[in-house]
């Protein structure tokens, strides 16, 4: 399992459509499993759940991001999953970092990646 995760400033309706274009883009076996859109008071938590085929480990690898957006104010947490082939501990974990590093990619290009 690998994570990130970043403090962005912006519109969470933005980020969710910058994050669907640029993951999909990234791999030609990509796509959006699920997600989830809640709301509490002013607050809003957007989840997506993404995944793809990883050719070196010959499996398919996930990549959640949960999103908690305050007035203006996000917080992203990017999580992969997968990419495994053994039993009992990772011996190959390199599916998850590449599609993680898709993530981050996606991320620090956000044009509220300052924050």
């Amino acid at each position: 399992m690998a994570q990130y995760q970043i403090q962005l400033q912006g519109d969470v309706e933005e980020l969710v459509a910058h994050l669907d274009q640029q993951i999909l883009r990234g791999s030609v076996s990509a796509n959006i499993e699920d997600g989830s859109d809640l709301r509490l008071g002013d607050a809003r938590m957007v989840v997506r759940v993404y995944e793809r085929y990883s050719a070196f480990g010959g499996n398919r690898v996930s990549l959640g991001i949960s999103i908690l957006a305050v007035a203006g104010q996000l917080a992203v947490a990017a999580i992969t999953a997968g990419g495994s082939q053994a039993m009992f501990f990772k011996i190959n974990t390199v599916g998850e970092q590449s599609f993680l590093s898709k993530a981050v990619e996606a991320l620090q290009s956000f044009p509220g990646a300052h924050g």
